[in-house]
């Protein structure tokens, strides 16, 4: 049973990471004429073509390549590629790029409730931030389930 939640939450961790990348994140609507919706993609985009170079790497480093450099671990971690054990590269790399994750939604959601306290537009949320926020959510179960060793080893002990 637990072979099939991990395979599952491999395929649809990453699969949730790309919508959540490239779908629109949130919709703003500012005198019930003007509306736009932009993805986590676009954002990063704009803000490189608009001069803020450097806070476009950051957002590109922190919500893209952090997160699936983070999946890409925990792929090989429980593909026994890497040997899970204290103080491994996994052991140390995954639980700080977890720490980084939900940032994003944070300040999604941050900028959303501004948005709507301001009173300058409306905001709404979109299906790329759920994707997003859902990855992170898979990412840290999949981060916390028992390695196959570890449940064996229980039983073994328990008899």
């Amino acid at each position: 049973m637990l072979i099939w939640l991990k395979s599952s939450l491999l395929i649809l961790a990453p699969g949730f990471l790309a919508l959540g990348i490239s779908l629109p994140l949130m919709r703003f609507e500012s005198l019930y004429i003007f509306s736009e919706e932009p993805s986590l993609i676009t954002i990063i985009a704009s803000l490189w073509k608009g001069g803020d170079v450097l806070l476009s790497v950051i957002v590109g480093l922190v919500s893209v390549v952090f997160p699936w450099i983070k999946l890409i671990g925990l792929a090989a971690e429980h593909l026994n590629c890497v040997e899970r054990q204290a103080g491994g590269w996994v052991e140390k790399l995954v639980p700080v790029l977890s720490r980084w994750s939900m940032m994003d939604v944070l300040l999604v959601a941050l900028v959303i409730f501004a948005a709507k306290t301001t009173g300058l537009a409306q905001a709404f949320s979109q299906p790329g931030l759920w994707f997003y926020a859902g990855s992170v959510v898979l990412a840290a179960v999949l981060h916390r389930l028992p390695e196959r060793r570890e449940i064996s080893g229980a039983v073994t002990q328990k008899r």
